[in-house]
């Protein structure tokens, strides 16, 4: 078992646990849940040995395999499958010891054969296959190189093959962030299986309901256990609160009483004795400090100006990406977007929802067919790409002045609070804020134009369950239209009304709600499954065609080697561009902020001003050339897939 005692850690000068204990069982599976920044991934730090603990001790089995995703993927050239195989290092170091072991040896290949068998060698590369597959991955995407995944894809290859290691202990940070509601239902499948010890962090709620057996809280510089998933936590959570302020109410009661009697017979010599008797008795009672529930979060969305109806109208569409060759992920859209529509875009990863949003919200362009917005539309878009555009150097006031100039800083402040920054948290640099604080930031900027129609790509990504939970509350209470796509099931069920569905490009209008979207799912998987099979069978019904097979495939794999080596430089042209890009990007912002500044337009400024105008004119036009630079190369990249 893994056993905590007096347990204390630090984060720098933050002190995250003060001499806390707990324990976890064998084969328990375990939620950890608490506000971002309370010390989860450090107990995970130090559960993996990567550090050590402050005060007190944590012990688990020295026998315990310890499993975990890798962070950061380094061999980029290797086919995802044996990337994935390579979690087993056990097994290819016995694979190594067997290829170099001379022919000679008998005795010793004896020894490694059989040790190949008890590490189940020879089913690794279906295992492997089929922790590919129940994560979304094609069959066809097996043998390619990891480097050719984008970041999330390769979240999920850093998942499969922390699943392929052999452990007893299993650590999981987030690991639902990267998956669609697919993968994330196939996934609870399999920890639920799992034979092992599992510490899953995780903000999502529901997959915490699936596979927790218990729950961990980090509550005031403590650990709490709870039995069950998170709702039960809740309930016992809520319950704790008040018996424990009942508690204290009670010894508040019993102390004031023990006071009077003191003060009112300390002077007489008949009772002293009595008095002093109760001096101690009120010294050594032990204060019960009231438990505090965690300070709730109030999101407010602004009210839009206005609602027409509708919205966006798509009529006849293909949806995809330009080029020579253009790319068509969507075809034969029609569809509308109506004034006060509440929608969830449903659909595997890759089937084209972010397409889709990308064009509602004006960054695509339709490849064919019409797209027609109202005049009065105005979009406030959200996605992940957008956190990387905080300013680390910028406070949150700074951020919103630039699109704000002229209004005043109180009401600037006074907006930011409805979204949880105030104080000197509205004033500070961003370059210490969590994954949840920027998208709560990017959240308040979209949002201050008063949007008719908000387009939400994974809005909840680094949220805690406090945030999702404002959030959820406020997209519930906004009152424009909402087009979300989300795996988190809870915000889905508290937000929307009606569900669209991505599949086979195109995009149709879903008659359920999500239990009927897990079935239609199951339904889908096993007809995918069983059709696969069967045009394998009639196409090679025998076993002659194994060669056959595996020459094609070293000729799939040859042929794709020479596509990564002729796009290698591509890509890593593309990084140069994107870099410069940045950089100008954040100068012409910081020049676009000087001159919309009045000052700037006094004597102060007389000698540079020339400069600093011109300064700010070739960086725009650098700017857009790069970006024209930036959609040549990337068009011949997509001409090579």
């Amino acid at each position: 078992m893994i056993r905590a005692t007096g347990l204390s850690l630090r984060r720098g000068v933050k002190l995250l646990l003060d001499t806390t204990d707990f324990t976890i069982n064998p084969g328990d599976r375990v939620g950890i849940v608490g506000k971002n920044g309370a010390g989860k991934s450090t107990l995970f730090a130090l559960l993996k040995h990567e550090m050590e603990a402050d005060a007190g001790t944590l012990s688990m089995p020295d026998s315990w395999r310890v499993a975990s995703v890798e962070q950061e993927i380094v061999d980029r050239e290797r086919a995802a499958r044996e990337f994935v195989i390579d979690g087993d290092r056990q097994l290819r170091e016995i694979q190594r010891q067997r290829e170099s072991c001379p022919d000679s040896d008998g005795h010793r290949i004896a020894e490694l054969e059989n040790a190949l068998i008890e590490a189940d060698a020879w089913t690794a590369a279906s295992r492997a296959e089929q922790l590919l597959a129940g994560l979304g991955f094609k069959p066809e995407q097996w043998m390619l190189p990891v480097g050719e995944f984008s970041g999330g894809w390769q979240m999920r290859l850093a998942l499969a093959r922390a699943l392929m290691a052999p452990s007893d202990l299993l650590l999981l940070d987030e690991p639902t962030n990267h998956l669609d509601l697919d993968a994330m239902l196939w996934l609870e499948r399999w920890l639920v299986s799992y034979p092992g010890t599992v510490i899953v962090i995780s903000h999502d709620t529901e997959f915490l309901d699936a596979v927790a057996k218990s729950i961990l809280h980090f509550d005031q510089q403590k650990l709490e256990r709870y039995r069950g998933g998170y709702n039960d936590f809740l309930t016992q959570r809520a319950e704790r609160l008040r018996q424990t302020q009942l508690a204290h109410e009670r010894q508040s009661r019993e102390a004031a009483r023990l006071q009077g009697f003191i003060d009112r017979f300390k002077a007489k010599a008949t009772k002293a004795k009595q008095a002093q008797s109760r001096v101690k008795a009120l010294a050594r009672m032990q204060e019960l400090a009231p438990l505090r529930a965690d300070s709730s979060l109030d999101i407010r969305l602004p009210t839009p100006t206005s609602m027409p109806d509708p919205l966006i109208t798509l009529d006849q569409a293909a949806l995809g990406y330009p080029g020579d060759t253009p790319r068509v992920i969507l075809q034969n859209i029609k569809l509308d977007v109506r004034g006060g529509a509440r929608i969830g875009v449903l659909g595997v990863n890759g089937a084209g929802k972010s397409t889709l949003i990308k064009t509602l919200a004006g960054e695509l362009k339709p490849l064919q067919g019409k797209l027609q917005k109202s005049p009065r539309l105005e979009v406030g878009y959200f996605a992940q790409h957008q956190l990387d555009m905080i300013d680390p150097d910028a406070s949150p006031i700074q951020h919103l002045a630039r699109i704000a100039p002229d209004v005043r800083e109180q009401e600037l402040r006074n907006y930011l609070g409805s979204f949880a920054f105030s104080g000197d948290m509205a004033s500070s640099t961003t370059a210490g804020f969590s994954g949840g604080e920027k998208a709560r930031l990017a959240l308040a900027l979209i949002v201050w134009r008063k949007p008719n129609l908000l387009l939400l790509d994974e809005p909840t990504n680094h949220l805690d369950v406090d945030t999702r939970e404002a959030l959820s509350n406020a997209l519930a209470e906004y009152e424009g239209s909402v087009l979300i796509v989300s795996h988190d099931r809870q915000l889905l069920r508290s937000t929307v009304d009606d569900f669209w569905i991505v599949a086979d490009g195109a995009v149709q209008e879903f008659d359920g709600d999500l239990e009927d979207y897990r079935d239609w799912l199951q339904q889908r998987s096993s007809a995918e499954r069983s059709s696969n099979r069967q045009a394998s069978s009639s196409a090679q019904p025998g076993a002659a065609s194994e060669p056959d097979r595996r020459a094609q495939r070293r000729i799939e794999a040859e042929t794709r080697q020479r596509l990564a080596g002729v796009k290698r430089p591509l890509e890593k042209k593309l990084k140069s561009i994107e870099n410069s890009m940045e950089k100008a990007a954040l100068r012409i912002a910081e020049l676009a902020t000087l001159i919309a500044d009045p000052d700037f337009y006094t004597d102060s400024y007389k000698d540079t001003r020339p400069t600093l105008l011109a300064e700010h004119g070739e960086l725009t036009k650098k700017h857009a050339e790069l970006e024209n630079d930036w959609l040549e190369i990337q068009e011949e990249i997509e001409q090579l897939t």
